[in-house]
């Protein structure tokens, strides 16, 4: 009882001190947190300004980021959980990785929390599903560079094959999932949308090879892929939506082609282990429960939100430069999810054996 009541008596004197310093008991206990990781940059501070701050304003509860690439998130996860000692909270996790066995492995089933949000009109029908919930949608594309082309724009990825009539540095990814190089290769290559999966990735190689010579950069984040249209190392990169869009808010010079597009997307991950369980759970529930919130990030980063009425609030300049249903009808590719998990192994190994 007198340790209690000790107890007791030290956290008030704790508050009265923070108070006398200038703090308001609301910041004065604010010691909550949640760890969630991104992939840093402009990323990282679209969702701090308009996600993570109004989440700690009305909560006190910290969100701590830490910046990794996709490839390191999931190594990071998986030995997190493997040894028992997990120090993250969250993660984003690609639309087609949640639906692999590796990744069901090491998230918390979230069927109990995606029970409240079942049903509700303003959100897409799979904004919450047990592998993981949606944090948005958006595209893999071609991105150029408008001023490196007066003579009229490159659309296809046929056209980023044509360094004559395209001339300039080429940039493509280079991390643990290697489908969407092979597939613009293939599509290049002349196979039709529909032929497109499953894969054959000796085409594809033997296709890249041919372009070979002319990519400047084989990046591994999101930062790296923007930072040489910056310094103009090339002129054409099959890039993230969301990173184009950034480029765009810093006006430079960029456009992209929804002609040569992937639809692909980020859904949160609570790993199985996290410390910051409820608060993780929190930070998401604010997440689907803020349209207001996922406009902005939306805004920003030029994606589609999973709340319609989050759309409705985005301004008609920045919907018309997001994929159109048309492009999703006629141009856009929709991977093979069940497809490239069966085959994610093999593809990583034919795709390190051919990068060395």
């Amino acid at each position: 009882m007198i340790m209690k009541t000790a107890t007791r008596l030290s956290g008030i004197a704790m508050l009265c001190a923070a108070i006398l310093a200038g703090a308001t008991p609301g910041q004065a206990l604010a010691t909550e947190t949640v760890v969630i990781a991104t992939t840093g940059g402009a990323y990282d501070a679209a969702l701090r300004k308009w996600w993570f701050d109004p989440f700690t304003a009305k909560t006190g509860i910290q969100v701590v980021s830490v910046a990794a690439t996709n490839a390191e998130m999931r190594a990071k996860a998986a030995a997190m959980v493997k040894t028992g000692n997990v120090t993250w909270d969250v993660y984003p996790d690609g639309e087609i990785q949640v639906s692999s066995k590796e990744h069901l492995a090491v998230s918390e089933p979230l069927d109990r929390f995606c029970a409240q949000f079942k049903g509700r009109a303003d959100l897409v029908p799979d904004a919450c599903i047990p592998a993981g919930v949606r944090l948005f949608s958006t595209a893999t594309l071609m991105a150029y560079d408008p001023q490196a082309f007066k003579g009229g724009p490159p659309v296809s990825w046929a056209d980023m094959w044509d360094t004559a009539k395209f001339p300039g540095g080429r940039s493509f990814p280079n991390f643990d999932d290697p489908w969407r190089v092979m597939a613009a290769a293939l599509l290049a290559d002349g196979v039709k949308r529909e032929a497109l999966f499953p894969l054959n990735v000796d085409r594809a190689l033997k296709k890249l090879d041919v372009l070979r010579p002319s990519i400047s950069l084989w990046w591994k984040t999101g930062d790296q892929s923007v930072q040489g249209f910056r310094e103009k190392d090339y002129s054409i990169g099959q890039i993230w939506l969301t990173r184009a869009s950034a480029l765009k808010a810093e006006g430079r010079s960029i456009a992209w082609s929804n002609k040569a597009a992937f639809l692909v997307g980020d859904r949160l991950t609570v790993i199985k282990g996290a410390p910051h369980r409820d608060n993780a759970l929190k930070l998401i529930a604010f997440w689907l429960e803020s349209p207001d919130v996922q406009a902005k990030v939306c805004e920003e980063l030029l994606c589609s939100p999973p709340s319609n009425s989050a759309v409705a609030l985005m301004p008609q300049a920045i919907r018309d430069q997001m994929p159109s249903a048309e492009d999703v009808r006629d141009s856009i590719i929709v991977p093979d999810a069940a497809w490239i998990n069966d085959h994610a192994a093999e593809l990583l190994e034919r795709w390190n054996n051919w990068i060395r």
